[in-house]
């Protein structure tokens, strides 16, 4: 899949507010009620992933969830981890 270049990065994080890039990825941190949440969470998260075949950074810290997406086998940003931000944007519809 084909790296996108800076401009289309930013024309594809427009449809994704709550996702911005730092360092090459594309990053949200999201907040949950407790840690429990914030596990149901991210094992949906890891079924869209695994789903996709394509899988997000994950860091826990109790209630605080932060996803990092980045094609590394492509060397950066690809149509695929928008799709995947997209696609874990809808578990929070």
């Amino acid at each position: 899949m084909p790296l996108l270049d800076k401009d289309e990065v930013q024309e594809r994080l427009s449809s994704l507010p709550d996702w911005r890039e730092l360092h090459g990825e594309i990053v949200r941190q999201l907040e949950f009620p407790d840690f429990v949440a914030a596990m149901e969470f991210v094992n949906s998260v890891a079924a869209k992933a695994e789903a996709a075949g394509h899988h997000p950074d994950i860091d826990i810290r109790y209630n605080k969830v932060r996803l990092a997406l980045v094609s590394h086998d492509a060397g950066g940003l690809t149509q695929r981890d928008f799709d995947l931000a997209a696609s874990i944007d809808s578990l929070l519809d």
